[in-house]
């Protein structure tokens, strides 16, 4: 695979520290709207073709996502090849943070899988465009919080499209991965009155759901789970959950969860509409994580970023109306507004001041 294959991404940058141990790779796929923002991921990929082949999708995604979220902010994102739990050192995360800062402010970086924000803050002294740094040195702490609000509020309004009433009291919610998006998420669909089931491949994290939500049951796999009799399903791990095997035996009339890049490849949306099963965009329904980290550049204020992520119930509405409208899928009525913001406002900066 090329990195140029679709023509698409501004900058793919390459980053190596021998001594360190880091092997890093960023894309930048749009500054239309500012400078493009996007997560670190830190994940034992079986090769680098593979690690390139995430980078790239995920900063087209943090373009879209940051985009629909009505963020001045373009999108980025950058891998670390290497299994976090063996090779991750202060010396590493400082490593990626001066070739961070090499691109001058072109990217800023922020948590993603495998890092976390006591790693920001390691990045962060060596560079400056960083987010999602801990609160003691000024910032806005774990974004999963924001981002399990945000899934919850697009979950609201999938369900308000589809049963008629904003809530998920009643219904049974199954959640595939209970990480740090996932944890929160349950805690939001308990309160609301759902019917939780989950599966995680951590033993950890179902000793966790056992301990804080007896209620919440469990099963063996997320095979056993998009099997079972469930009304929603919310994949809130890796991504590529949504598939040409998983889809069909899907029994849920509502997709709404945290994890990027569920569909498995272009055509697994009209698969969806195909099956009359709902889907709410992955990377709408989970901006609010990069909605409070990018609050974070101009100063943190939670009450503002949660302000901000509660539209994602406003916005989910406004584009499963439009997928019906036009007669699309919503995966494709989100792809046009979001084009059409980079287009529309990406169009300014070349206004000469």
């Amino acid at each position: 695979m090329g990195v140029f294959t679709d023509g698409s991404h501004e900058q793919v940058v390459f980053c190596q520290d021998r001594a360190s141990g880091l092997k890093a790779i960023i894309g930048i796929y749009s500054t239309a709207l500012g400078p493009a923002l996007g997560g670190t991921r830190f994940y034992p990929y079986a090769s680098e073709e593979e690690a390139l082949h995430d980078v790239l999708d995920l900063s087209r995604g943090m373009a879209y996502k940051n985009a629909l979220a009505g963020l001045d902010l373009g999108g980025g994102k950058a891998v670390i090849w290497g299994d976090p739990e063996q090779i991750k050192s202060e010396q590493l995360l400082r490593a990626y943070g001066r070739f961070v800062q090499s691109l001058g402010g072109r990217y800023y970086t922020a948590c993603d899988v495998g890092t976390y924000v006591q790693d920001m803050d390691i990045v962060a002294r060596e560079t400056q465009f960083v987010t999602g740094r801990s609160v003691e040195y000024g910032g806005a702490g774990d974004s999963s919080i924001l981002t399990a609000w945000g899934v919850f509020q697009g979950m609201r309004a999938a369900a308000e499209h589809r049963w008629g009433a904003p809530s998920l009291k009643g219904k049974r919610v199954g959640v595939a991965g209970l990480g740090k998006v996932g944890k929160y998420l349950v805690a939001h669909l308990v309160e609301d009155g759902a019917e939780v089931v989950a599966t995680d491949v951590s033993p950890k994290a179902l000793e966790w759901a056992k301990a804080s939500y007896p209620q919440v049951s469990l099963v063996a796999d997320a095979t056993a789970l998009i099997t079972s009799d469930i009304d929603v399903y919310a994949p809130c791990a890796l991504g590529g959950a949504l598939n040409d095997d998983t889809v069909p035996a899907l029994r849920a009339q509502i997709v709404a969860g945290a994890a990027n890049n569920q569909l498995a490849h272009t055509g697994i949306e009209k698969l969806l509409v195909d099956r009359g099963i709902l889907y709410a965009p992955d990377y709408l329904v989970n901006s609010g994580g990069v909605i409070q980290v990018a609050d974070e550049i101009d100063g943190f204020n939670f009450d503002r970023a949660k302000l901000r992520a509660t539209k994602i119930y406003d916005t989910t509405k406004r584009i499963l109306e439009l997928a019906d409208t036009e007669g699309i899928s919503p995966a494709a009525a989100a792809d046009r507004l979001a084009e059409q913001r980079m287009a529309e406002v990406g169009r300014l900066r070349t206004i000469r001041i």
